[in-house]
């Protein structure tokens, strides 16, 4: 009496016949490896696009400049005129004794800390230069103003989203 088996052959043959049936599962491996990798990014790049405090910052055709290894200090200025230094608000009376923790962070160190100042385009131009002033009463005074790239240089750099100009370089 002949066999039949998985492969519907007669005789004493089992396991796999000559020919195979095709599968019909997706391999999911490589999909997840590829989400893998994209999460990943979106993880590390996601940080560095958005800022927490949303200020509408002033259009400027300079070139980027290049930040150093450490992080800046962010200090925003909103345009109802609240002070922040990272995310967190600081009260006006507050703000020179602030600064003077931050300059005595890194005070035996032959540069001082890098600030990046933040300040909402509609401003009076006397209130961002009372901040400065006091940046500069406390010793930091590697001041960068970052601004948003204007329509015209949006040819010549167009990688540019926005732009950070050195303080230094208008003659300050």
């Amino acid at each position: 009496m002949g066999m039949t088996g998985p492969s519907g052959g007669v005789g004493g043959r089992r396991g796999r016949g000559g020919r195979r049936a095709p599968i019909a599962d997706i391999n999911v491996t490589p999909l997840v490896d590829v989400m893998l990798v994209l999460l990943i990014i979106f993880m590390i790049t996601a940080p560095l696009l958005a800022s927490a405090v949303p200020i509408d910052l002033p259009e400027s055709r300079a070139k980027p400049i290049e930040t150093e290894e450490q992080e800046p200090v962010q200090l925003s200025i909103n345009a109802d005129d609240t002070l922040y230094i990272g995310e967190e608000v600081v009260p006006e009376a507050e703000l020179p004794a602030r600064l003077d923790a931050i300059a005595r962070e890194r005070q035996g160190e032959d540069k001082p800390r890098q600030i990046m100042l933040r300040a909402d385009k509609g401003l009076d131009y006397g209130r961002v230069m009372r901040v400065m002033g006091e940046l500069n009463r406390a010793g930091l005074t590697r001041i960068s103003l970052v601004t948003t790239g204007a329509e015209g240089a949006a040819e010549a750099a167009p990688t540019a989203e926005a732009a950070v100009t050195d303080g230094s370089e208008t003659g300050q």
